[in-house]
C-alpha cells in the first residue's frame, strides 16, 4: 500500500481462513460470467475411460511431445454437438482456461462463445458446454470428458416474490439414474441454514421437474438501484442466489457437487414519486415534498419560471431546498418558496382574491452512472390578500386635489379621470407625482375631464371622478366623485347700465351646445363662447332686458336660453333633452338725494386696543413628500416608512393671520412610546437647532408665501432621517413618536431666549445638549408655549 509519497511503501500481514467442502468427483459451478467444471483423475496405467481416436481428426494424430503437452493438457475437442478440436494455447486464446494438478483436472468456459450452445431443460434455457480434454500422466496420454449446463433463465417475478426454477434433472450432465443426497440455497455464495431461510421468508423445494427458490421482493441480502429509461423514473431489485445439489449415479457412485450462483434482478418497476403539497396559503409560502427515491438519487437542479437554479444557488436565494434520509434508506427532498419571491406568478381571478403559481422542474440524476431525469411540479394557492387602494380629495377655491394611497397591486391599475384613462400628457397637466407608495393629482375645477353639476349665482359646483381600474380584468379597485363649490359670479351689474353674464354647461345638459345660447332676443347671442361657457355682456335697456321698481329699487331682468329652432328654422336640440333657463338680473338704487351734516374735534389721545386673551391653536403633520402638498391624515397612522427615509414635519399657528406673531419649534425629540415624557428618547431639535449630536442632523426647510400660506413666520418646517431605537445591536421596537415643544413670539416686542428666531444664538453660545444630560422642561411662558406630538411612525422591514 502506498503512503502519501508514492515512493514510500507500506507492507502489511494479512491472514485468511477458508473452509471448503469435500471434493466431489465432479464439481460443476455456474459463476456470473463463467462455467466451470473440475473433475477427478487418477493416475492409470492404461488408457483413460471413454479415450477415443478420430483418424480425421489431423491434429490428433500429431505427437503430444511436439505440441508442448507433455506432462500436461494437450488439447481439447469441443462439442457444438459438432466436435471442434483445439491445442491448449488455441484454447486460451479462445478465453478458455484450462489447469490440471495431482487430482484435478479444471476447465474453465465464458458463456456465449463460440463453443458453447443452448439446450432447453424441462422448460429452462440452459447454455451447455463440453469437452474432451487430452493429457498427458506419468503412464501416457490420458483423455477425460467434461460437460457443463448452467440455467440462463427460469425465473419468475410476482409483485413480492421471486421464484427461481432449476431442472430438478439437468440431463446434458447425466447418463442415468441418480440420486440426491444434498440440497442447499444461499446467497452471495454463502450456504444458509433452515433458521436463517425462515427469517428472511426463503423457502426451498422441489417439484417433479423443478428446484424451486422462493426469494421476497426487497429482502435486505439484494438491494435496489435507480433507472431512468426515457427520462422516466424505474428501480430494479437485484439479489444473487445460490443453489448447491449433490447427487450420485446410481451405476458408477461417483458424486457431483452442482453448485449454481445466479444473480437475479428484476424487470423495471416504473416509480411515481408522490408530491406532496404541504403548502398553507395563510404563511404565504409554497412547501413541497417530492419522493420516495433511493439512495442513490441525487437532486441536481431546479428550473424556476425566472430559470434553472442549482440547488446552493436555491438556498442562496432564500428558498430552502432539503435532503431528508428515511430509515429503510430512500430519501426525500423538500422546497420551500415564499410567496413573494420573483419566481411566484401571480393573478387575480376575483377582485379580491391572488392565485400563486410556482411552475417547477426537478432536475436529478442517478449515481455513479449520473442518468438524468426530470420530475415537472406546478404548485398552485389562493389568498384573499388583496389590499385596495385608498384615495382622498381636498379643494381649494380654485383646484381639486387627490390623493391615492397604494394597495397590494401597488401602481398596476388604470386610472380613469373623467371619462379619459389617464395618459402621459394628461398626468403633466394634471400635476402627477409618485412616490412608490401614493400618488396625487392636482386639477383645475376647470378642467376638461371635470364636470358641472350646479351653478349658483356665487359658486359653481364642479366635480372630478377618478376610478382606478384592474388592468385584467377592468374590476374597480376604488372611486372617488368629488364635488367641490367654488367661487364664480356668474352676474355682474356695472354702473354704466352694462349686465355681464357666464352660462354655464351641467352635467344635466351634456348635448348642450353654449354657442347656441341666447338672451330673450334671439339676436343676442354670446360675445364668447367654447364647448363650457358662454359669455354675454349687453345694456340692460336691450336684447329684451325687462325693468321692475321694488321700492328704491329697481332690478333688470333677462334670460339665457336655448331655442328649439334657430333662427333658420333648424332645430337645436330634441325636445325630450331637459330644458335649458338661466335667469339673470340686476338691482340699481333709485337717484335721491340725501343731506348729511357733520362736525371734527379733535383727539385728546390716540386709540389703542385693550389687551385680551384667547386661544392660539398649533398643529404639526406629516407631509408626504418634501413639497408639503399632501399629508398625511389622521386614518393614515400608523405611517410606514423604511430606515433613514425623510420624514417631512410641519407645525403650524392656525387661525391667525397677526404677521407680528412668529412660531418657533423650540425642543422636539422621538421617543419609543406615544407618552412624549417616556424613555427612552432622542433630541432631534435643543434649543431651536438641530442636535449636534446626531449623525444624520436635522435640516430645516424655508417656507414661502403661496396660496396656503399666508403667513410663512407662522410655519416651521424640518426633516430627519427614519430611525429606531436598539439596545445592544437589537431593535427595541418598530416604531417611534415625535413630539415637540413650541413657542409663539410676538416679533414687535423685545426678543430673548428663544423669540430670536429660529436657532438664533449669541455668538459663542453652543446649542447641541451635553451627552448625559436630560431634557428639562423650559422656563418659557406657558402662554406662549404649545405642545404637540405626531402618531406613529413604524419601520418597514422590506
Amino acid at each position: 500500500m502506498y503512503g502519501e509519497n508514492p515512493s514510500a511503501v507500506v507492507s502489511h500481514d494479512v491472514s485468511q481462513t477458508c473452509s471448503y467442502t469435500r471434493w466431489a468427483s465432479r464439481e460443476i459451478l455456474c459463476d456470473r460470467n463463467y462455467m466451470e467444471v473440475s473433475h477427478h483423475i487418477a493416475n492409470l496405467d492404461a488408457e483413460a475411460k471413454g479415450q477415443t481416436r478420430d483418424g480425421k481428426d489431423d491434429k490428433l494424430n500429431v505427437n503430444p511431445e511436439a505440441s508442448g503437452a507433455s506432462q500436461g493438457i494437450w488439447k481439447m475437442t469441443f462439442y457444438t454437438p459438432e466436435p471442434v478440436a483445439m491445442v491448449l494455447q488455441e484454447a486460451e486464446q479462445a478465453g478458455y482456461a484450462a489447469k490440471t494438478t495431482s487430482s484435478r483436472l479444471v476447465m474453465r468456459s465464458p458463456y456465449n462463445t463460440a463453443e458453447t450452445y443452448s439446450e432447453d431443460v424441462a422448460g429452462v434455457p440452459m447454455e451447455v458446454f463440453r469437452v474432451s480434454t487430452y493429457y498427458m500422466a506419468p503412464q501416457g496420454l490420458n483423455v477425460v470428458n467434461l460437460a457443463a449446463a448452467c440455467p440462463k433463465g427460469g425465473v419468475l417475478f410476482t409483485e413480492d416474490m421471486i421464484s427461481w426454477h432449476v431442472p430438478r434433472r439437468v440431463t446434458p450432465l447425466l447418463d442415468g439414474s441418480i440420486t440426491v443426497s444434498e440440497m442447499h440455497m444461499g446467497i452471495n455464495g454463502q450456504r444458509l441454514d433452515r433458521s436463517q431461510m425462515a427469517a428472511r421468508g426463503y423457502t426451498l423445494s422441489t417439484t417433479d421437474f423443478h428446484i424451486v427458490v422462493e426469494i421476497p421482493l426487497g429482502s435486505p441480502d439484494g438491494y435496489y438501484k435507480s433507472h431512468a429509461p426515457d427520462y422516466q423514473y424505474h428501480i430494479t431489485y437485484f439479489v444473487e442466489p445460490m443453489l448447491e445439489v449433490l447427487w450420485r449415479t446410481d451405476d458408477t457412485q461417483d458424486d457431483t457437487r452442482y453448485k449454481v450462483l445466479f444473480p437475479i434482478m428484476t424487470p423495471l418497476m416504473p416509480q411515481s414519486p408522490q408530491i406532496q403539497d404541504n403548502t398553507v396559503p395563510e404563511t404565504r409560502e409554497f412547501s413541497v415534498l417530492l419522493g420516495t427515491f433511493l439512495h442513490d438519487v441525487e437532486l441536481r437542479n431546479i428550473t424556476f419560471s425566472t430559470g434553472v437554479l442549482t440547488v446552493e444557488e436555491s438556498n442562496a436565494k432564500g428558498f430552502t431546498v432539503q435532503e431528508h434520509s428515511l430509515a429503510n434508506g430512500s430519501k426525500i427532498f423538500s422546497l420551500q418558496v415564499p410567496f413573494d419571491a420573483d419566481v411566484v406568478l401571480k393573478h387575480n381571478p376575483e377582485r379580491m382574491v391572488t392565485s400563486y403559481f410556482l411552475p417547477l422542474i426537478f432536475a436529478l440524476i442517478i449515481l455513479p452512472e449520473e442518468t438524468p431525469f426530470a420530475l415537472p411540479v406546478d404548485l398552485q394557492a389562493s389568498l384573499q390578500d388583496v389590499v385596495l387602494p385608498i384615495m382622498s380629495g381636498t379643494c381649494d377655491q380654485n383646484q381639486f386635489y387627490i390623493s391615492v394611497k397604494f394597495g397590494s397591486h401597488g401602481s398596476n391599475f388604470k386610472a380613469i379621470v373623467g371619462p379619459r384613462e389617464l395618459t402621459a400628457e394628461m398626468a403633466e397637466d394634471y400635476n402627477f407625482y409618485e412616490n412608490g407608495t401614493h400618488l396625487s393629482l392636482i386639477l383645475p375645477y376647470t378642467a376638461k375631464d371635470a364636470v358641472f353639476e350646479l351653478l349658483t349665482a356665487e359658486s359653481v359646483k364642479s366635480r372630478i371622478d377618478l376610478l382606478l381600474l384592474d388592468r385584467a380584468n377592468d374590476w374597480v379597485l376604488a372611486d372617488l366623485y368629488l364635488a367641490c363649490y367654488f367661487p364664480l359670479k356668474a352676474t355682474e351689474c356695472h354702473p354704466n347700465g352694462t349686465m355681464t353674464a357666464l352660462a354655464v354647461k351641467v352635467e344635466s345638459t351634456r348635448y348642450l351646445k353654449p354657442n347656441q345660447l341666447t338672451l330673450k332676443d334671439q339676436s343676442c347671442t354670446p360675445q364668447f363662447s367654447d364647448d363650457r361657457f358662454a359669455y354675454f355682456s349687453f345694456s340692460v335697456d336691450t336684447c329684451g332686458t325687462t325693468r321692475t321698481f321694488f321700492d328704491n329699487y329697481m332690478m333688470y331682468e333677462n334670460e339665457i336660453r336655448l331655442s328649439y329652432n334657430n333662427a333658420k328654422g333648424a332645430a337645436n336640440t330634441s325636445p325630450v333633452d331637459p330644458d335649458y333657463r338661466q335667469t339673470i338680473s340686476c338691482f340699481y338704487v333709485v337717484n335721491e338725494t340725501q343731506t348729511v351734516a357733520f362736525s371734527a374735534k379733535p383727539r385728546t389721545y390716540e386709540p389703542a386696543a385693550d389687551i385680551g386673551t384667547g386661544l392660539l391653536m398649533v398643529q404639526m403633520r406629516l407631509a408626504q413628500d418634501p413639497s408639503y402638498e399632501l399629508f398625511y391624515q389622521a386614518e393614515d397612522y400608523p405611517v410606514v416608512k423604511y430606515l433613514r427615509q425623510p420624514l417631512y414635519f410641519e407645525v403650524e399657528l392656525m387661525h391667525s393671520t397677526d404677521p407680528y406673531l412668529e412660531l418657533i419649534a423650540e425642543n422636539c425629540w422621538a421617543t419609543l412610546y406615544e407618552d412624549r415624557t417616556s424613555l427612552p428618547s432622542w433630541d432631534i431639535i435643543v434649543d431651536s437647532c438641530e442636535n449636534r449630536n446626531d449623525s444624520y442632523a436635522t435640516i430645516f426647510h424655508p417656507v414661502v408665501s403661496d396660496s396656503r400660506v399666508l403667513v410663512p413666520s407662522h410655519i416651521k418646517r424640518f426633516s430627519v432621517k427614519m430611525f429606531t431605537f436598539t439596545k445592544d445591536n437589537e431593535v427595541l421596537k418598530d416604531q417611534i413618536y415625535v413630539h415637540c415643544d413650541a413657542v409663539i413670539c410676538d416679533t414687535s416686542s423685545q426678543a430673548d431666549g428663544s423669540c430670536r428666531g429660529q436657532c438664533v444664538h449669541p455668538p459663542g453660545q453652543s446649542y447641541s445638549r451635553p451627552a448625559g444630560v436630560k431634557r428639562e422642561r423650559r422656563s418659557t411662558d406657558s402662554t406662549r408655549q404649545r405642545q404637540i406630538s405626531s402618531g406613529a411612525i413604524i419601520l418597514s422591514n422590506l
